[in-house]
């Protein structure tokens, strides 16, 4: 049987449409903005997120890069979450490159950092300090539970920024993820915030890249930055094809993968040495520790993979699962099964 790949969203593949979109690109070169494929997914991006303006780049580690050396000049300092993806999984990108300090706050398990701790971590103007320039969320957050940050939460962050002549970035690889959880449209997710970086190669299922948005000006920076990076591509058409279909079509079907994610989490949910709080699955990422006297972590992996059944275990005992569009109804029971007939054989 085909492999049931839960190690992540990352793994999905092109549809029939996104062949098809491909095979008939009209293209251009990009680098002289002349790839007319590719501007019609800029102007897409744009509109669904009411930003002026956004810009094609290869993935999402570059997108969240450029958008903080746009913001920041060297010296600057960002705040953002220990656990956020741009602290933790983009290789020091925007120190080693950049060179923009990062000052790191708690994320708690719904994602956000604390409201006062934000406020706290501003710095005031001392030829002591870096300059507090930027704070970056994550939305849907990866490492705390896949959650949705709360439109609400968004705003009051934004608005610290706005009274400290501050930005805000939101990685929002997952960012339709979070608007199918909170019932917000991606536009009310990010309407307060500077700019937004969004993934088409997780579960909106293009083979490659991400777009950033916000305004013409630092969209316009963001390309100079990004041609400096190496991010430059000249008939990128062949890709923009397949994220016009990721927006148009499988957007709308993000909400299967999150009911797949909730028909997994209640199956497992239910089994002896499975420990995982079922409210707090509220997207397609599920997380669950092993809690069994008898069962050792390599085991449940080594019998998984014999079942064709893939998943990472992230820190001892603590493993996530992924839902997308390459999971299916049929498969959520096939995977729920066999790891009933593993505990039961503990």
């Amino acid at each position: 049987m085909n492999i049931i790949d839960l190690r992540s969203d990352t793994v999905t593949l092109p549809t029939k449409e996104m062949h098809e979109a491909i095979s008939n690109a009209e293209l251009g070169d990009d680098v002289f903005q002349e790839d007319p494929t590719v501007n019609r997914l800029e102007k897409l991006a744009a509109e669904k997120f009411n930003k002026e303006a956004a810009i094609f780049l290869p993935s999402g580690t570059m997108a969240n890069l450029v958008a903080v050396l746009t913001h920041c000049q060297r010296g600057d300092e960002v705040i953002l979450g220990d656990q956020s993806h741009t602290f933790l999984y983009e290789a020091g990108g925007i120190s080693s490159f950049g060179g923009v300090h990062s000052r790191q706050l708690k994320n708690h398990d719904d994602g956000t950092m604390s409201i006062e701790d934000i406020k706290s971590a501003i710095r005031k103007k001392d030829v002591h300090f870096p300059p507090s320039r930027l704070i970056c969320l994550e939305n849907t957050h990866n490492r705390c539970l896949g959650m949705p940050l709360d439109i609400n939460y968004i705003n009051d962050v934004a608005d610290i920024a706005r009274n400290n002549n501050m930005s805000v970035h939101i990685d929002g690889a997952r960012i339709f993820n979070a608007a199918v959880a909170t019932g917000s449209s991606v536009s009310d997710l990010t309407k307060e915030v500077e700019s937004v970086s969004f993934c088409l190669s997780k579960g909106l299922s293009a083979p490659s890249g991400s777009l950033l948005c916000g305004e013409s000006s630092f969209i316009q920076r963001a390309r100079f930055n990004r041609k400096a990076l190496g991010g430059g591509m000249r008939q990128a058409g062949i890709l923009a094809a397949a994220g016009i279909v990721a927006l148009n079509v499988m957007s709308k079907k993000i909400v299967q993968d999150h009911q797949n994610a909730k028909k997994l989490a209640d199956g497992i949910s239910k089994i002896d040495g499975i420990n995982l709080e079922l409210e707090k699955t509220k997207t397609n990422i599920i997380y669950f520790m092993l809690d069994h006297p008898k069962v050792n972590s390599s085991a449940l992996l080594e019998f998984m993979e014999k079942k064709n059944i893939r998943f990472f275990e992230l820190a001892p005992n603590w493993f996530r699962l992924v839902t997308h569009s390459g999971i299916s109804n049929e498969s959520i029971d096939y995977v729920v099964n066999e790891f009933d007939h593993f505990f039961a054989k503990a």
